[in-house]
């Protein structure tokens, strides 16, 4: 058998071990010795012809589903079953959770290439974790140590806006006060995000007329969809009661709805709609804007991306990801439909579920 070292122990190359060869050859050989037992007792019986044929066939027939049972089955424990659980935890990480682990087959005196496939993966997952949380530590310490002088400059410009300034004063204070305050959402949602993925944030849940919230969030975009010529339609019903946070909740729905304002060219149309079933409520934000093509689709919750680059000075590309990620919170769903040129749908799906199995209610 090849061997490897490895920190001191014996890596074996192959996963069947020897012993499993010596188990087939003892078994076709027995299996032979008894084919042959059964062609001399059938011949000294007078068995007829046909059933000399018929018996080994069927006998040999039995030998082979046995042994290809028993070979399925340890090609199963061998390989499939680990291999299964490796891609499952691949899986988890892609999708950002570090804190996957998967066991080892054997014990380190034991070890196979297998093993130092999963440790390698176990410790590259270490890793990736360290970095994950080292990258939001980041963010959040720097975010709260911005805060306070970017409020000054926010502060300080707005002051000078209200004064008596030359054209050209007057466009540079504009400036500067804007660049602050896009500066200031972007912190603030990037500290919004941070509490939502480490879970600081508990979500508070409640009874209330998703319609009403619904209504409400709209009429804040009136000015900016009157300011583009848009026309906005609503189809909501009168009343649709969920169980979720409302704060977080808002959150979700003031984002789409910036977002098809700011993708929809002026003269273009928003509609929302929200319909319900037995089984759960919809609610959809369409627009005529400029669509998306595939490879953006699969990108749009990602922090910091932005497909339409045209549009970048209006977002930081964070609102998204704060809506997927309350919407996970909440164990809601969220589909996108889009085509470049044609618009796009963003519906939000809220299983209904019992009153009585959430907490706070009996």
């Amino acid at each position: 058998m090849k061997e490897n070292r490895l920190l001191g122990n014996a890596v074996r190359e192959s996963r069947f071990p020897p012993s499993l060869f010596f188990v087939y050859l003892i078994v076709l050989l027995l299996m032979s010795g008894i084919h042959t037992g059964l062609l001399v007792g059938m011949s000294e019986l007078g068995w007829d012809d046909f059933a000399q044929t018929a018996v080994p066939i069927l006998y040999w027939g039995t030998v082979a589903v046995g042994l290809t049972l028993f070979t399925r089955r340890q090609i199963k424990k061998t390989y499939e079953e680990p291999m299964h659980r490796l891609a499952e935890a691949t899986k988890k990480v892609s999708e950002g959770d570090f804190s996957v682990y998967v066991p080892p087959l054997h014990t380190s005196d034991k070890l196979d290439y297998l093993d130092i496939m999963i440790a390698d993966f176990n410790r590259m997952v270490e890793e990736l974790g360290s970095i994950e949380t080292l990258k939001t530590d980041f963010f959040s310490n720097v975010s709260h140590e911005i805060k306070t002088p970017l409020a000054i400059i926010q502060n300080n410009a707005e002051m000078l806006c209200r004064e008596e300034l030359t054209q050209q004063q007057r466009q540079y204070a504009d400036t500067i006060f804007l660049g602050s305050k896009r500066l200031a959402e972007l912190i603030s949602n990037i500290l919004k995000l941070n509490k939502l993925e480490k879970q600081t944030i508990a979500p508070v849940v409640e009874a209330y007329n998703l319609c009403e919230q619904l209504a409400e969030c709209a009429l804040n975009y009136e000015p900016a969809w009157e300011r583009q010529g848009l026309e906005f339609d609503a189809e909501l019903e009168d009343y649709a009661e969920i169980f979720a946070d409302p704060a977080l909740m808002e959150l979700v729905w003031n984002n789409l709805l910036s977002n098809a304002v700011k993708f929809t060219e002026p003269g273009g149309k928003i509609t929302l709609t929200e319909t319900s079933d037995e089984e759960a409520i919809r609610v959809s934000v369409r627009d005529t804007g400029c669509g998306m093509t595939e490879e953006t689709k699969k990108h749009i919750f990602e922090k910091f991306y932005q497909g339409d680059t045209s549009h970048s000075m209006a977002g930081n590309g964070l609102g998204l990801s704060l809506a997927l990620r309350v919407l996970q919170l909440g164990g809601f769903g969220i589909e996108v439909e889009s085509e470049l040129g044609r618009g796009s749908v963003f519906t939000v799906i809220i299983p209904k579920e019992k009153k009585e199995a959430l907490p706070g209610h009996e």
